[in-house]
């Protein structure tokens, strides 16, 4: 391990004792705020502090053996290679936990997230694609303790959608779904298809942190709010009352609808949820074009355009296209076990990172 990054772990460790300190202290418990925005600190630098303790204490103990390597005992010699063998093993393996925990952290990976399936190109079969993704979506989320809450959804009378928008809350869920976001394509026979032909079709879907109004600010005179008349599934108050709404933001020109709720303020609520979100994600994204050096390095670019997945179903194959996966675990993967294609995201993104030297250039 280079100079430059145990001089910058020595800090880590100084200033997680230093924080521990000021937790301790009166002053800093009796503030709220002042405690709550230590503990947060504290705690994303424990799990690095952690692993160069546990080097630190491996480098020490190698150490000390290399001094038996001096001794007359040609059986206490062996002992000591063996052990110094074993040691430096686990070395390494903390090395690369270091690196990986001194990667840059997104700060949007433990936010909820607003999901959003559009179907593309396909007319019906992209429709009913977009149903199987949000199952899909619905059971990894139920996998992992997840909870889910559906915003806006515009059915096809085939039993798929137009669209439809989600949010889901829960540990980590941006960290886990952000590498979602882009072109999902289908390849497969149509149930209306009589000839046994092969359609091909793609559905978007856009994974967007959940913004907090501190986070957004959003001036109601740059609003435009019409109310109307629900259609659709809604039993007796469909077409009987004003509930649903469609905000237009007027400076960007973005559109979110609701209409779920038979109340009008709770439609509002959530169509302002969208919106919010998806005005982060344009702020997102001028950091990200403004840091293209840093955007090079991640796994493809989270733009909705960019295919990065198929789903064969004749050979029931899933493609990442963006790391070469494949996995012939279609049928798994629908019913939410997304782990092994979320995983090798992840693994990718980590390598690629630490190539680029992006761990000790952060802090």
């Amino acid at each position: 391990m280079n100079k430059e990054i145990l001089g910058r772990l020595k800090e880590t460790e100084a200033r997680h004792e230093e924080i521990e300190r000021l937790l301790a202290a009166p002053q800093v418990a009796a503030n709220r705020g002042d405690y709550q925005r230590y503990a947060k600190e504290y705690a994303e630098l424990g799990r690095v502090v952690e692993f160069f303790r546990r080097y630190k204490d491996l480098v020490g103990t190698i150490e000390e053996n290399k001094t038996l390597l001096q001794e007359a005992d040609e059986e206490l010699r062996r002992m000591a290679r063996e052990e110094i063998a074993a040691l430096s093993e686990q070395q390494e393996r903390i090395e690369h936990e270091l690196l990986l925990a001194l990667l840059p952290q997104d700060p949007n990976d433990e936010k909820n997230v607003v999901l959003e399936i559009r179907a593309g190109t396909g007319g019906d079969e992209a429709a009913l694609f977009v149903a199987d993704l949000f199952r899909m979506y619905t059971k990894y989320a139920e996998m992992n303790h997840w909870r889910e809450e559906v915003l806006s959804q515009h059915p096809t009378g085939v039993g798929g959608f137009k669209e439809i928008i989600a949010l889901i809350e829960g540990e980590g869920v941006y960290r886990r779904l952000k590498y979602e976001s882009g072109v999902h394509r289908v390849q497969r026979v149509p149930l209306t298809e009589s000839q046994g032909r092969i359609h091909t079709s793609t559905v978007t879907v856009a994974v967007l942190p959940e913004a907090e109004e501190v986070e957004v600010g959003i001036d109601t005179k740059d609003l435009k709010i019409d109310v109307y008349r629900s259609s659709g599934p809604g039993g007796q108050h469909v077409n009987t009352t004003d509930s649903a709404v469609r905000i237009t933001h007027i400076p960007t020109g973005i559109v979110t609808t609701c209409q779920d709720e038979k109340s009008q303020h709770k439609n509002k609520a959530k169509a302002l949820k969208v919106l919010r979100a998806r005005l982060l994600d344009i702020e997102r994204q001028r950091q990200q074009e403004a840091m293209a050096h840093q955007r090079r390095s991640q796994v493809g670019t989270g733009d909705r355009s960019e295919r990065i997945r198929t789903y064969n179903f004749p050979q029931g194959r899933v493609t990442d296209h963006r790391i070469n996966l494949t996995l012939y675990q279609l049928e798994a993967i629908l019913e939410g076990n997304l782990e092994e294609v979320i995983d090798s995201l992840a693994a990718h993104y980590q390598a690629e990172a630490l190539q680029n030297g992006e761990g000790a250039a952060s802090r």
